[in-house]
């Protein structure tokens, strides 16, 4: 692990993947279970870094985690979500010629995948889904579309991703669905988070 300042109150800590991400998450949570006193505003997962954000003395908690040792196998369970997909996006056809299979193919390929959400980011509720491997990898396309629909399955690199309301973007269009992933209205006073998908929860997707 490497420590970088991020500001006052939150320190930067790079990992060597999104494995023992999971791992320092799940190690934390584990000592908060057995009484860790440490408060934190914020616990920000990314492909190969934790941000950790709202903290008294970034210093000291950075030499009190350098001392931890991190089982690697620990993984973060934050429960399993199906998302219900209608494939047939526009870069279907050209996502299967890329993977050398036909469109049937691709649909049981992806449905079979066990897919994980890695990280968030990019807007509200985008969560960068795990699962392709570099057997899957998808280039993103030459030219980004101004506008994507909401609700729509893309993909890009070794990741899924459902767009939660209309923007630009430049990934693989391979279906859509209407399961809302975010929903301001389902926050409230208890803290009910508006996002669907969270780091380290199971996603499988189901063919509609």
């Amino acid at each position: 692990m490497k420590f970088l300042p991020a500001g006052p109150s939150a320190l930067l800590v790079e990992l060597d993947g999104i494995e023992a991400v999971f791992a320092l998450l799940e190690e934390i949570d584990r000592r908060r279970r057995e009484g860790w006193t440490e408060r934190f505003v914020e616990v920000i997962p990314g492909a190969r870094t934790l941000l950790l954000d709202g903290i008294g003395d970034p210093d000291r908690l950075a030499g009190e985690m350098s001392t931890w040792s991190i089982a690697p196998d620990l993984a973060t369970d934050a429960g399993e979500v199906v998302i219900t997909c209608h494939y047939g996006g526009p870069d279907l056809t050209d996502v299967a010629r890329h993977w050398g299979v036909s469109e049937d193919e691709l649909v049981e390929i992806h449905t079979s995948l066990a897919h994980r959400v890695a990280f968030c980011g990019f807007a509200p509720g985008f969560a960068y889904i795990e699962g392709l491997g570099e057997r899957w990898s998808v280039p993103r396309r030459p030219d980004p579309r101004p506008a994507v629909p909401a609700g729509s399955v893309a993909l890009a690199s070794i990741y899924t991703g459902i767009y939660p309301r209309s923007s630009p973007g430049g990934w693989q269009l391979i279906g859509r669905t209407n399961d809302v992933v975010w929903d301001e209205r389902a926050f409230d006073e208890a803290g009910t988070s508006p996002a669907l998908l969270r780091p380290g929860m199971t996603v499988r997707f189901d063919a509609t």
